[in-house]
């Protein structure tokens, strides 16, 4: 993959990877969660470190480190339902923007984009702020994610539990 800039950045797949990234929102926000699995090729990795710059997702700790069948498990447990201390489930609203292309490759794109995410559960509403970045990869079914970091602005302070996804 090469460093992605300004002038070489191909405006059709940039429009092509800020749909992708509006899209898997939009799954989260209809509860449409094994639509949303579908986007995660099977090597994938989902990311929410512990600690802001926190370069290493296995030497340190991190609020979730999870492979595609540990995804798999989280959904299943939180879609379950036996699962009362979730429900109702929390109503949600990602707010997706500032998408750029950081590296291309052939078939590989690492995009940046800021996210806020709105949640309403329990008549309590909670906001957070992200930074996160993808990994994409070209596949047969178009576009997949094959890793996701999400960097929380307030990953270092006291969280009082965290939304199923971000």
């Amino acid at each position: 993959m090469t460093t992605a800039t300004l002038q070489n950045i191909d405006a059709a797949l940039l429009t092509e990877v800020g749909q992708f990234l509006y899209h898997e929102a939009r799954l989260l926000d209809t509860h449409k969660f094994d639509d949303w699995l579908s986007l995660y090729t099977q090597d994938a990795t989902y990311w929410v470190p512990l600690e802001p710059g926190q370069k290493d997702a296995l030497e340190t700790s991190s609020i979730m480190h999870d492979d595609r069948v540990l995804l798999e498990i989280r959904v299943r447990q939180y879609t379950h339902p036996r699962a009362h201390a979730r429900l109702p489930l929390a109503r949600t609203a990602h707010q997706v923007g500032n998408v750029l292309i950081l590296e291309s490759g052939k078939d590989e794109f690492k995009v940046a984009s800021t996210q806020v995410l709105i949640e309403y559960r329990l008549e309590r509403q909670r906001t957070w702020g992200a930074l996160v970045e993808h990994r994409l990869r070209r596949t047969p079914e178009g576009l997949r994610i094959a890793a996701k970091r999400v960097d929380l602005l307030n990953s270092d302070a006291e969280l009082d539990g965290i939304p199923f996804l971000l």
